[in-house]
């Protein structure tokens, strides 16, 4: 969206990270780097030379054939049209920690740094990358940097498959617990620091599932799944062709499509939801609404704006707006 009065820039490359994470209160290793737990191996990079991606371990040989090419060679930039999702490459310590912990996909490889100083989540990971029999390398820093994609992968880097997507329908499907579908629409997000902040928001707020469009948009990259501090794990995701299509999918299954659109007349604070199922539509940085998903929403609200300045980022309005439609609910 074009959050409130414009859109706002995006967070960049490799914003938003967590740090070191919670862990879950064990003690930590002694001396630098902390030796892996069964199940991890010590050593270099990658066998076979510099450039070819890691071969799995044997906790996961039985996906072998199935899994993408990873490691270094992951960072050359691809089709998202052939990719889907993505989020084959996992930096950051919660993250990767909570790709393990959700074992929704399996993970090839976890490499580590060999300078790390002890902490907690550190721990978590060996133990969790233990018990799925993943391995784990220690690798030189000047190595596990040049694989990263992002500024600041905090010495831990994880190869796993691509996130699974799902079918729009599937995100029509009221789960246990979660009460009628809470969904998030990506009317042509293209910044993943954007992205993956929002994400982590819309996970918090309670949203059931996202809606990316398969072109001129960001997917899942590790930018992406570093901003979004491991919600990408837990959070069903469906591509789609085309945005307008699939906002008339929804509205036909019953579902209130709102926009938040700065010229909206109706505030944010006066939208009545209820218990309906609802779908909640970002636009794009800077353009905001495309006119099409514009002129197909249900409800178009805007948020008040008291200061001096004009805009909020996507990413911002974007968690302001989903935390409204859960308080509504």
């Amino acid at each position: 969206m074009s959050p409130a009065k414009g859109g706002g820039r995006g967070a960049g490359r490799g914003s938003s990270g967590p740090g070191s994470g919670s862990g879950r209160g064990r003690s930590a290793p002694s001396g630098r780097g902390g030796a892996a737990k069964a199940g991890a191996a010590k050593g270099g990079p990658p066998k076979g030379g510099k450039g070819r991606p890691p071969r799995p371990g044997k906790g996961n040989a039985r996906n072998a054939n199935s899994l993408v090419a990873m490691g270094p060679q992951a960072s050359k930039p691809r089709s998202t049209a052939k990719s889907g999702l993505g989020g084959e490459q996992v930096e950051g310590r919660q993250a990767v920690r909570e790709l393990l912990l959700a074992n929704r996909r399996d993970t090839r490889e976890i490499w580590m740094a060999s300078d790390l100083d002890p902490a907690p989540v550190l721990d978590d990971i060996r133990e969790l990358a233990a018990e799925a029999r993943v391995v784990v390398k220690v690798v030189g820093r000047g190595k596990l940097d040049a694989a990263a994609r992002t500024d600041a992968p905090q010495g831990v880097i994880a190869f796993a498959r691509p996130l699974p997507d799902v079918a729009l329908d599937d995100l029509l499907r009221s789960r246990p617990g979660t009460g009628s579908p809470f969904l998030l629409l990506s009317d042509g997000i293209t910044d993943p620091g954007n992205l993956g902040a929002l994400l982590r928001s819309a996970e918090c707020a309670g949203v059931t599932g996202v809606v990316l469009p398969q072109h001129r948009a960001v997917h899942i990259t590790p930018t992406v799944t570093k901003a979004a501090a491991g919600s990408v794990e837990h959070i069903s995701m469906a591509l789609v062709g085309g945005m307008p299509s699939a906002i008339r999918q929804l509205q036909a299954a019953g579902v209130l499509v709102v926009g938040l659109d700065e010229r909206a007349e109706k505030s944010i604070w006066d939208l009545s939801i209820g218990d309906r199922a609802v779908a909640l539509v970002l636009g794009a940085e800077g353009p905001g609404l495309s006119r099409l998903v514009r002129d197909r929403c249900d409800e178009l609200v805007s948020i008040p704006m008291r200061g001096r300045l004009a805009s909020l980022n996507v990413a911002t309005a974007g968690a302001l707006a989903c935390f409204e439609v859960a308080r509504g609910r």
